[in-house]
């Protein structure tokens, strides 16, 4: 449909009438107060509320409405659900539901990209609704990733489609189609992009869920909202039936992983993915066993650990710095060492960051603005992108070069300059570039300066940032990209909370830039942002990162710097500096 038309259907969708509809009408113990018992089921460990489902302790349909009412209570603070499913979500339990499964009858939410029949899966876009699915995706089935038989599914139940971005390429979660989602800490704040939607409903008392990453997607929503999340390697985590604003690009590939309210759920809920060998259904899944060893072998030694305390290119606001200068003292005393690394030369993370995005945006921006209708909002950060792709070479240059000499600031400067639509042979030279990078960090690695089992480091240079702030910090992904473009695996851990006297700055954020030698365009547009006083409250989080294929090992690390976290007591306060989840209310 050609312009102003395809603007008129825009406007007559109505997809939040229909959600607040389905809200309204469901039954009457989804309209109750969470009580005393429900935060017990919410609180519960994954495994011990399984057991309590097969051994009859407690009714499968309880739970759902444990959850139902979570879920209500979520969407009412943050607007992060999308699409509800607990009425189907009852009849599931009826019919299809494996009772024996390792999610025997648990509830999982789901990014609004996975496949649901009966459901659209819009991505936030208008054109994709009024289109239900006519089967689930293996993902979403209500069975729970189907196997051979119907005693091998995982029995878990879905009750809910979470809040995402347009174009799913920003650290915002909002779109003219669902609206915005809030952080549930702050609700000024975003609660992180692209599965922000999951991190919100999840940090609210949310058992586990199912995201994406191609650039931190499931690892800033996990830090920006406070709860845990992990960057499965391509192939450890299956991705069959779900849609993307991107599809074909495999640049920087997109990964499915989970994300969860505690880390033994975290740690469980993988383990029960993976260990119903997940090949058997997805072709894109690498026959690679759970390793039980390899889990519990990372929590009972000595680690050396290597500290990434920046990428070079946005140092960590003081916030972020104290949380991660606080794991670092933790897990010094707890008897790991810990010391600084120096990335490989020829493969530094700014380098990784410029390769990384001619990678995934090689198309030019095209294909995540092909289903926008004629003046459907976009996200501002991606706008940006798109703008500068869509230049014509020679323009381009010109603008590189008055980024570069007028304004002096090379590190903007080399991020435009190439930033354009890739011919077959570009993408060519890019892919081998991108191996030689890998090749680079997998000899780094191996040397026998290093050794690290594992590396820490930020997440992102800020706690969450506030709405719209995309438009400046859209450059602002380095500590996860980097991962991605090496295809590590990664996980999040929630360390504290901004304090708004402790993490002040004590100079205007351009003379703090100026003073660590970051002071260019990229570094500005996530700092002028920050505020501690206004982000009080909001989460501060450490990225715990392995190499390929090593999810067992960093959800044992994630274990063994929760503990030390545990232990370690807050010099100010005297306290543990284990983090304290969100209350439930």
């Amino acid at each position: 449909m050609l312009p102003p038309f395809d603007y008129i259907s825009y406007r007559r969708i109505r997809q939040q009438q229909e959600r607040a509809l389905r809200f309204s009408a469901l039954p009457h113990p989804y309209h109750l107060r969470i009580t005393a018992n429900d935060k017990q089921v919410i609180n519960k460990p994954i495994e011990e509320l399984v057991h309590d489902i097969q051994d009859s302790a407690v009714s499968p349909l309880d739970v759902l409405r444990v959850y139902g009412k979570v879920a209500k209570r979520a969407q009412e603070r943050t607007n992060c659900i999308t699409e509800l499913l607990l009425p189907e979500a009852e009849s599931w339990l009826d019919s299809e539901i494996n009772l024996k499964g390792p999610l025997a009858g648990i509830p999982v939410s789901l990014k609004d990209t996975v496949h649901v029949k009966g459901f659209d899966t819009s991505v936030g876009y208008a054109s994709f609704t009024g289109q239900p699915l006519l089967e689930d995706g293996p993902l979403s089935t209500p069975k729970m990733v189907p196997m051979n038989t119907r005693s091998n599914y995982l029995g878990a139940v879905p009750y809910a489609k979470t809040a995402l971005p347009i174009t799913l390429l920003s650290f915002e979660s909002s779109n003219g189609l669902w609206g915005i989602c809030r952080n549930p800490h702050v609700p000024a704040y975003s609660p992180g992009g692209s599965t922000g939607g999951e991190a919100a409903l999840i940090a609210q008392g949310g058992r586990i869920g199912i995201g994406s990453d191609v650039a931190g997607s499931v690892r800033v929503p996990a830090a920006w909202s406070g709860i845990y999340s992990l960057r499965c390697s391509t192939g450890r985590w299956p991705k069959a039936g779900v849609n993307t604003s991107m599809p074909g690009q495999e640049g920087v590939p997109s990964v499915f992983s989970p994300m969860a309210r505690t880390l033994d759920d975290l740690t469980y809920f993988t383990r029960a993915i993976i260990g119903m060998q997940p090949w058997k259904y997805d072709h894109s899944v690498h026959p690679i066993a759970w390793r039980n060893d390899l889990e519990s072998d990372a929590q009972n030694k000595p680690l050396r650990i290597g500290l990434m305390s920046s990428d070079g290119v946005i140092p960590p606001t003081p916030a972020i710095a104290r949380a991660l200068s606080t794991t670092v003292a933790a897990l010094t005393e707890a008897g790991h060492t810990v010391s600084e690394i120096t990335p490989p030369s020829s493969a530094e993370p700014f380098a990784g960051l410029n390769l990384g995005a001619q990678l995934l945006n090689s198309d030019g921006c095209h294909h995540f603005n092909v289903p926008r209708k004629s003046f459907e909002p976009t996200d501002p950060g991606a706008s940006q992108l798109a703008r500068i792709a869509h230049l014509p070479r020679p323009v381009r240059y010109l603008y590189y070069l008055y980024v570069r000499y007028i304004r002096r600031d090379k590190v903007s400067a080399t991020l435009i300059r190439n930033f354009g639509p890739k011919s077959a042979a570009q993408l060519w030279t890019l892919t081998a570039s991108r191996e030689a990078f890998r090749a680079a960090w997998h000899k780094w690695w191996d040397a026998e300066s290093q050794q690290f089992d594992f590396i820490v480091c930020p997440v992102n240079a800020t706690p969450a940032l506030p709405h719209t702030a995309m438009h400046d910090a859209v450059s602002s992904c380095g500590y996860t990209f980097l991962w991605n473009l090496l295809d590590y695996s990664a996980g999040v851990i929630p360390v504290g909370h901004v304090d708004p006297i402790r993490d002040a700055l004590d100079a205007p954020y351009k003379t703090t830039l100026k003073r660590l030698g970051a002071d260019h365009g990229i570094a500005r547009g996530a700092w002028k942002h920050y505020d501690s006083a206004k982000m009080a409250g909001l989460p501060t989080a450490v990225q715990v990162v392995g190499r390929r294929w090593q999810e067992e090992q960093v959800l044992g690390y994630m274990a063994v710097v929760e503990k030390a976290l545990e232990q370690h007591l807050d010099p100010q306060t005297g306290r543990s500096c284990r983090y304290t989840l969100l209350e439930i209310d």
